[in-house]
Parts: structure tokens; sequence; C-alpha cells
């Protein structure tokens, strides 16, 4: 009953509010995902926190020393993290067994639409974000909050996401982990239950500095690393990729396909499982978005969109090309990351089960940190306790990722996939309610860059209306 109503939620209701928020916000940022793509790209080259732009000593005027805040690279890196996860294997399988091909380009599409919602909502954490202690803090329960005044929906988002995000979603990926390592080395779930534990722990303890230093080694490791062998693989099978394309584009709109009912199918596969991946509109990368030092709220969330490019367009795309060149994705038995094992078994062998092992354990393992934060950034919304934040350490970085080591899951998926739904509506009424600031902020970011200023600065000062909430802005 549970998977029959969360299977309707997503496949009726938040799918269409989804795209048609993605659509709204292209159409009122001017298409900013694709005018400033270049921008997006210089920087994250260019990314680093907003003392290092402006001054390299690490002392101020009065000796004191400089708080160390994250940077704009940092903070992708660890919603990339969690967007960057088990999904990018296991889900694109099951769009190409489910709906074809075809599933492929509505994956594209929705990322090219999404990725101007996950500017909206990652500049409007960025513009509410709150300064702690030894660094930024926001997401959608600071934004809600502070825009919308409303406190109930506020920690109604709090408490879901760290529900969602930092304990079901965590012993999921913990589960996964574990199901890959037995599979390709024969290790026991307790033996590896308890190591990650141990290494999550570790992890988590050290607190969004060292959450995000392990990040940023650990993402562009995988993604590059999966890219790579993506790429060994085509230029492998080099004289059949014009027929991939071929086959993806007369899956999404052949004749044969409309007449069968198959296009619907690849649509609303491929457009569940992009959103699925990419998490645009559904408020977790926002947390983590809040957390970069930047002089403008645009620049955070123009390099928030490219994470939607990166995860869909590259790492979901691997594992789609993979599939479809090894030529299994027909075969009925296979699904989900069974298939993606196979398919990578079949075009570089043996080791290929390995290898899904080692990228599984390097995206899952990445995910439970990126989720733990969005949890920490939360509770934080909800109270400055030590002893619930230590319980809440413990419980998402070690109980949850053992019992997710020993358990069968199930239910916890579709719980956690069932408040995820209520989460996103809640913040797709939020952006919706605040974009107009952001259309504001995109026009002011716009100018500054014509007016050749590299750097664009924001002032609180040129949003009278709202100065009094931007904390973070003096």
């Amino acid at each position: 009953m549970l998977a029959q109503i969360n299977d309707f939620i997503w496949s009726y209701i938040l799918i269409a509010l989804l795209i048609a928020c993605g659509l709204w916000f292209t159409w009122k940022t001017k298409f900013i995902q694709f005018r400033m793509f270049g921008e997006m790209i210089r920087l994250l080259k260019d990314s680093g926190s907003r003392n290092s732009e402006t001054d390299d000593d690490d002392t101020l005027p009065s000796g004191k020393p400089k708080k160390k805040h994250i940077t704009s690279f940092q903070a992708f890196a660890v919603s990339l993290a969690t967007r960057v996860g088990t999904g990018n294997m296991a889900g694109v399988a099951t769009a190409i067994a489910i709906g074809g091909p075809g599933a492929c380009f509505w994956m594209w599409v929705i990322a090219l639409i999404g990725s101007a919602t996950a500017f909206v909502e990652s500049t409007l954490a960025q513009l509410y974000k709150r300064p702690e202690k030894d660094s930024f803090v926001g997401g959608p329960a600071y934004y809600i909050f502070k825009g919308i005044h409303s406190k109930q929906m506020a920690w109604l988002f709090a408490v879901l996401i760290t529900l969602t995000f930092g304990l079901s979603y965590n012993s999921i990926q913990s589960n996964t982990i574990c199901d890959a390592m037995s599979h390709a080395f024969g290790w026991n779930h307790v033996v590896v239950g308890v190591i990650l534990a141990f290494m999550a722990l570790l992890i988590v303890f050290g607190g969004i500095h060292r959450i995000a230093k392990v990040s940023s080694i650990l993402v562009p490791v995988m993604a590059v690393g999966y890219l790579l062998l993506a790429l060994f693989i085509v230029f492998s099978n080099i004289s059949i990729f014009p027929d991939v394309f071929k086959l993806i584009v007369e899956n999404a709109f052949g004749w044969n396909q409309a007449a069968g009912g198959a296009i619907g199918a690849a649509m609303m596969n491929g457009i569940k499982r992009g959103l699925f991946s990419n998490e645009a509109g559904e408020g977790s990368a926002p947390n983590v978005a809040a957390t970069a030092d930047v002089s403008h709220p645009v620049k955070q969330g123009l390099i928030q969109a490219l994470g939607v490019f990166t995860d869909t367009l590259v790492v979901c795309s691997c594992t789609a090309f993979i599939i479809l060149v090894s030529g299994l994705y027909n075969t009925h038995d296979l699904n989900g990351i069974n298939l993606t094992q196979a398919a990578l078994q079949s075009e570089v062998g043996s080791a290929g089960p390995v290898f899904v092992a080692i990228a599984i354990f390097l995206f899952a393992f990445s995910s439970i940190i990126g989720n733990y934060y969005y949890g920490e950034a939360n509770i934080r919304f909800m109270t400055s306790s030590r002893w619930v934040m230590t319980i809440y350490r413990i419980s998402s970085a070690g109980v949850v990722v053992l019992f997710g080591a020993l358990a069968s899951l199930d239910t916890v998926w579709t719980l956690g996939d069932i408040c995820m739904a209520v989460l996103t509506l809640v913040n797709i009424i939020a952006i919706l309610s605040l974009g107009k600031y952001v259309f504001r902020l995109a026009d002011d970011y716009r100018k500054q860059r014509k007016q050749g200023i590299k750097d664009p600065v924001f002032k609180k000062e040129s949003m009278p209306d709202i100065q009094h909430e931007l904390e973070a802005w003096e």
C-alpha cells in the first residue's frame, strides 16, 4: 500500500510540478543554465573562499586568524557526493530496462530543465544563510523561516529531510555497499558494516570542514574514474557508437514506439530517474550550497546548477552508454545494478564486477557523509544542543549504517521516498514564493558582469525590502 501511494505521488503530482517549475524558472531566469554555462565552468575553476578572493593573508588586521570557510568547490563536491550515488548505476539501468533506450534522451531533457530549479533553490540558500562559529549554515528550512515566515513549515521540512537523508537513505547506501562487496569479494556484511560505521563516524565528528575535504577528494576520483572507463568502452566500440545515438533518439520519438506505447514508458522512466538522480527541486543540495563563502549568491547557484549537468549528462550517461554498447538492455532477466554489472563484465571481463563494487563503495560512502550533513544543517536549525547533535551523529553515521548492513530495506525505501515526496512539495511551494528575489539577484549579477566586474559582489542594501532578514551579508 505504501509503495502504491509513493508511486502515485511521484508519477503524477511531483513530476508534473517539478517539470513546470523547471520550465518556469528557465523562462524567468532568461535561460540562465544555457546562457551562463561558460560562467559556471569559470566559477568552478576559480572557486575559492571570499577571503582568498580578496586577500591571501590568513590573519585579520587585529592579528586574529580568519575563519576557515568552505569554498565553492568543496560545497559543490559535497552536494555532488549525494547526487552521484547508486542511482546513477542502478537507477539508470532500471530506466533503460523498463523504458528502453529512449529513457536516456528524457533524462538529458530533465537535466537541462531541472538545472534552472537547482540554480534558484541554491541561490536562495545562499541569500538566507546564517553565519555560525566555523562556517555558514542554511537551506530550505532557513529560507522558509526567514522568507515565508512560517516556523511550522520550516520545522516540517527540517524533520523530514533529517529522517529521509540522515537516517533512512544512509541505511540504504550502507546496504548497497555491503551487497556489492559480498558479491565481488565474498566479504561478510557485519565486517563491512562495522568498517563503514567507523569510517563515517571518524569523518562526521570532524564537522563540515572534514566532510568537505573528504568529498572534494572522493568526488573527482570517482567521477573521473567512471568517465574514463565509459570512454574506454565507447572508443573500443566507436564503430557502433552512431548507432547507439540513433537508437536513443528513435526510441524517444519513433513511430513504432509511439504506436506500442513505449514512448510513454521511455519518457516517464527517463524523467523519473533523472529527477531522482539530480535532486533538482527536492531541497537537498541547498543545505550544503549555503555553506560556501562567496561574494554573490548567484555564484553558488550557478555552480550547483552545473552539478545537475555533471550528475545526469555525464555520470548517468556513462552508465547508459556502457549498457547500450553491450547490447544487454533487452535481456529480460537483468535489471538495476545486475544489468550494469553484466554490461561491464561483457566489455572488460571479470574485472567488471570488481570495478562496480569499488565504484559503488565510493559513490555510496560519499553519499553517506553528504546525507549526514543534510541532517546536521537542519538539526542546527531546530536546536543548538550539543547532546542532540552528538546523538544524531552516532545514529546517522554509526547505528543506521550498521543497521543497513544487516537489514532488508524495502519498507525503509518506501517510507524514505514518501518523506522525500512531502519535503519536495514543501520546497516547491517555498521556491515558487521566493523565486522573485533570485530573478533580481540574477539581473544584478549580469549587470555587474557586463560592467566588466570579474567577481560581482552582493550588497544587501540592494534589497531594502528584505535586508533585515539577511544575516550573512554584512
